[in-house]
């Protein structure tokens, strides 16, 4: 499948986001596979997590095309990038309409909640009104149970993959931590449009410590060379993996999702959790990952405990977190028996 461009669509109106502040122009990119079928009820939609975009063939490899998870000759696939990445829809890279400049560090704070009303807006436009799955994990999961909430008609089934209800202090933990290496770069503080190349970086490398395990890194950095002092190769994993994604995404951004990740609970204003996932409609698979140190099997559980005819699946991975981006063939072998009934 050839890699494509994404779709543009400019809003008119303003985006008044959860905390009372407003973006005055705003887009959303989007990418699309397959084909809509006449009765407009074939649709997948993709929420991605953290530093992902919306080509979800590029970063999912083997759930996309003929006869995978979301096979492009019975469905129409879709996956919109979320507000405050860099990868074509609004975020501190953007200009500021107010100002003529970029946002920056001025980006203003974007809610899960807000997300999911961005992608509400994009689904109208494109006159969908039902969509056959919803999935997504970690930061993607997370938008699933909102929107599942926000439209609880809208779906047939949800998959929320590796995610929660409402974020965890661990989580939020690690998410500040990365934050004060990104701050501890003086560039990132100064505002250069370029800056936080190397605070972008060390959070990375924070980052990966929650996405593996201590058994990952045992069996897969360990040196073979028992006299050595220096240089391990642990270490140039960690500086590898930094530079890898500073290559391909921004510090002004990975300030803002992770920010983002903090701000996640579906039962904000809505009377707790419990009330909040019991409006769910969808049939909901819940799938954990037996690994998974970041959003533990035990958050997955609670989901399938509150959400009204739910069922839990686990996938046993050696890979942790990251299991939901690398388990496959298990997770197509749950839920392609389940969606395609």
């Amino acid at each position: 499948m050839t890699q494509l461009e994404p779709h543009i669509f400019e809003f008119k109106q303003p985006l008044v986001l959860e905390n009372g502040a407003a973006i005055r122009k705003w887009q959303v990119a989007f990418h699309t596979f397959g084909k809509l079928n006449e009765t407009l009820d074939n649709v997948i939609w993709v929420c991605h997590a953290l530093t992902a975009n919306s080509d979800v063939f590029d970063w999912w490899p083997g759930m996309v095309g003929p006869g995978c998870l979301m096979d492009t000759d019975k469905y129409f696939i879709i996956c919109a990038n979320i507000p405050g990445s860099c990868y074509g829809t609004t975020g501190p890279l953007s200009i500021n309409k107010e100002t003529g400049k970029p946002w920056l560090n001025d980006f203003p704070l974007i809610t899960v909640r807000d997300i999911v009303k961005v992608l509400m807006e994009l689904r109208k436009f494109l006159g969908i009104k039902k969509i056959h799955l919803g999935i997504g994990g970690s930061l993607g999961g997370q938008q699933i149970l909102e929107w599942a909430i926000e439209e609880p008609d809208l779906f047939r089934f949800i998959a929320p993959v590796a995610t929660n209800a409402r974020a965890s202090a661990w989580g939020i933990a690690f998410n500040e931590a990365q934050r004060m290496a990104l701050r501890a770069d003086e560039s990132f503080i100064e505002g250069k449009v370029g800056g936080g190349s190397k605070g972008v970086q060390a959070a990375r490398a924070i980052a990966l410590l929650s996405y593996r395990n201590r058994n990952t890194y045992q069996n897969t950095q360990t040196d073979p060379d028992n006299d050595k002092i220096d240089n391990f190769k642990a270490s140039s994993y960690q500086q590898y993996q930094g530079q890898k994604l500073d290559r391909r995404f921004n510090a002004y951004s990975y300030l803002t999702v992770s920010k983002t990740l903090d701000s996640h609970n579906v039962g904000r204003n809505r009377g707790g959790l419990e009330l909040a996932l019991s409006k769910i409609k969808a049939k909901t698979i819940a799938v954990g990952i037996s690994s998974d140190l970041l959003f533990p099997p035990d958050e997955q559980k609670l989901i399938a405990d509150l959400v009204p005819g739910a069922d839990y699946y686990e996938i046993d991975s050696f890979y942790g977190h990251d299991g939901f981006l690398i388990e496959v063939e298990t997770l197509t072998n749950i839920l392609k028996p389940i969606i395609n009934d």
